[in-house]
């Protein structure tokens, strides 16, 4: 990473964002001034955010299948609606 360099050469995915966090903590009188853009810096590296976000719509996903299948809908049908990425444009009644 420090070199500046990919796994396959060329900027790695991360680099706009270290740079960004590097100017900051260069600038800065305290490190705490640079919180925003070193937590961008790890969401990039490590997606946790994204991975949170995307456990809580599973979850979501899976209770609102759950209280479905109470109300006697069929497995097949919740199943079929089963995406669990979607818009909701399409309502299936």
């Amino acid at each position: 990473m420090a070199s500046g360099y990919g796994v396959h050469g060329g900027v790695p995915r991360c680099f706009a964002y270290w740079q960004e966090f590097q100017k900051c903590y260069a600038q800065a009188d305290a490190p705490v001034q640079c919180r925003l853009q070193a937590d961008d810096y790890l969401e990039c590296l490590h997606h946790t955010n994204e991975i949170a976000r995307a456990k809580a719509v599973k979850a979501e996903f899976v209770r609102k299948a759950q209280h479905q299948a109470h109300e006697g809908r069929k497995a097949a049908d919740i199943l079929a609606d089963g995406v669990i990425v979607g818009v909701g444009l399409i309502q299936r009644e």
